[in-house]
């Protein structure tokens, strides 16, 4: 889901730890625990039970607990840290691209790049098509690029600064975003999580994306469809005044559409699969020149010296004062400095999911659900809540595709089923669903770059939340479910 070569190391190489002595009941324990006190933070606690790192603490302590049930099954500390440190590894590039992140987001706010993006923008894009066009548009760079999260940090910030402008509650503006990036990245032959599941299925990649249009095709027109009524039905206050909001940002940056050139190149170096870094990093390069030579008055007005203005853009906060309150708002960054509560969530899930790996937890908890799979339907919904569930207890959206796609892959075989069956669910439950999650990488990630918390936008990420019971329903009704041969085991009634 991430950029091409987000995790070098190979995914589909993740080794899953099974251990015999561990019962699924000493599983559930972290997770119930884990869960129980997520929810106490988030619905009763206001997300500060424990300090502004709430959900940081609580995942640590959940790490904990499953190391405890862990040493009462004879796992060593010594392998807790190995999985702990192999999943550490795996998102080092995801980190070093949230830094990136914020870097790109300061320096494109004291060049003009964005308040570029927002003038022209406000003057094109109406309310009445504004939520079903941002889908659309950030469908259309996924698939160019194959990744939902460079899709989010360039367009995704712009069109959440428009919409904002415009009086669009930002929620509704990053479901819309998330819900095309995500269709995108997921139709996009240059994804890496579409090319992971048909290699843990045994499928090939253009089958897959075949296979997974018949379900996916009918969700992004029903997400389209609630979009274009929310957008009709709307009510907003931006639109009165767009003259003024244009006239103040015109008096505070120099507006031209060179501007346009930086995201320009990042784009065109993104579709020649150049290395994330890379890209990231010269959007960041040309933004601090592009700074220096157009906004001379708006780095006057940080530091005493343009250079200074522009290290502290790329590293700290940043605001540019205006007269508009709601203008105020959006013109400001939080440079790097802003995205370590990001990364910090992150590496605090890696944490848990790792100890939770190394005590057998995840395998465990997998193979209950594929021994409750007595018929086809039965199988289909196994993956689907083994793939919710990964994504909430490892944070990792790779391994809610790795771990079912390999503890699922010969139950498929013996029911006679396609290999692309089980690709399609697991693209259809593990990779869209993972930015539902608040301490999932991709969940951390999305509510970091565009601003707007998990809460806010998951009601109207509807084609992430649409996406598994359209699998289910496609199941359930034997739509294009392809059958390969004679099932080794006797397909029960549903």
């Amino acid at each position: 889901m991430q950029s091409q070569d987000i995790n070098p190391a190979g995914p589909e190489n993740e080794n899953i730890v099974e251990n015999k002595e561990l019962s699924i009941w000493e599983a559930l324990i972290p997770v119930i625990l884990l869960m129980g006190m997520l929810a106490y933070n988030i619905f009763v606690a206001d997300g500060e039970a424990l300090g502004a790192y709430s959900n940081q603490f609580i995942l640590l302590i959940g790490g904990v607990i499953a190391a405890i049930v862990g040493f009462f099954n004879k796992v060593t500390l010594m392998g807790m840290l190995k999985e702990i440190g192999e999943n550490l590894r795996s998102v080092f590039v995801p980190i070093m691209i949230l830094f990136f992140v914020g870097a790109l987001a300061g320096t494109w706010l004291v060049s003009g790049i964005i308040p570029a993006m927002v003038y022209y923008g406000l003057q094109v894009l109406s309310p009445a098509i504004f939520l079903p066009a941002s889908v659309i548009i950030a469908a259309i760079i996924a698939i160019a690029t194959g990744s939902s999260w460079t899709t989010s940090a360039t367009v995704g910030i712009a069109l959440v600064g428009i919409g904002s402008a415009l009086g669009i509650p930002a929620g509704m503006i990053a479901g819309a975003v998330i819900s095309g990036a995500y269709f995108g990245d997921k139709m996009s032959p240059l994804s890496d999580t579409t090319n992971l599941a048909p290699a843990m299925a045994g499928t090939d990649l253009f089958t897959h994306i075949r296979y997974m249009a018949f379900t996916t095709v009918p969700t992004i027109l029903i997400t389209l469809g609630v979009f274009s009524i929310i957008s009709l039905n709307i009510d907003t206050t931006g639109s009165a005044d767009i003259s003024g909001l244009l006239a103040t940002i015109d008096e505070t940056f120099n507006i031209s559409p060179y501007l346009f050139l930086v995201p320009g190149v990042v784009i065109a170096l993104i579709l020649l699969k150049t290395k994330p870094l890379i890209a990231l990093g010269s959007g960041i390069a040309l933004a601090a020149g592009f700074a220096i030579f157009f906004q001379e008055d708006v780095l006057s007005s940080i530091a005493e010296s343009p250079v200074a203005a522009v290290f502290q853009s790329i590293a700290t906060d940043t605001s540019i004062i205006t007269d508009n309150e709601k203008l105020n708002d959006l013109f400001s960054s939080g440079g790097m400095q802003g995205m370590l509560w990001t990364i910090l969530l992150i590496c605090c899930a890696m944490v848990f999911g790792g100890v939770m790996d190394a005590i057998g937890a995840l395998s465990k908890i997998t193979k209950e659900l594929l021994a409750i799979a007595s018929s086809v339907f039965g199988l289909f919904a196994s993956t689907v809540i083994s793939c919710l569930g990964l994504n909430a207890i490892a944070s990792d959206q790779y391994l809610a595709l790795v771990i079912p796609g390999k503890m699922f892959k010969k139950a498929y075989e013996d029911k006679g089923l396609a290999p692309e069956n089980l690709s399609r669910t697991l693209e259809d439950s593990g990779t869209v669903t993972s930015v539902l999650i608040p301490w999932n990488t991709c969940g951390a990630y999305q509510a970091g770059v565009l601003g707007v918390g998990t809460g806010e936008y998951f009601m109207y990420a509807i084609f992430n939340y649409l996406s598994p019971f359209m699998t289910l329903i496609f199941a359930g009704l034997r739509i294009k479910i392809r059958i390969l041969k004679t099932p080794k085991v006797e397909m029960a009634q549903d």
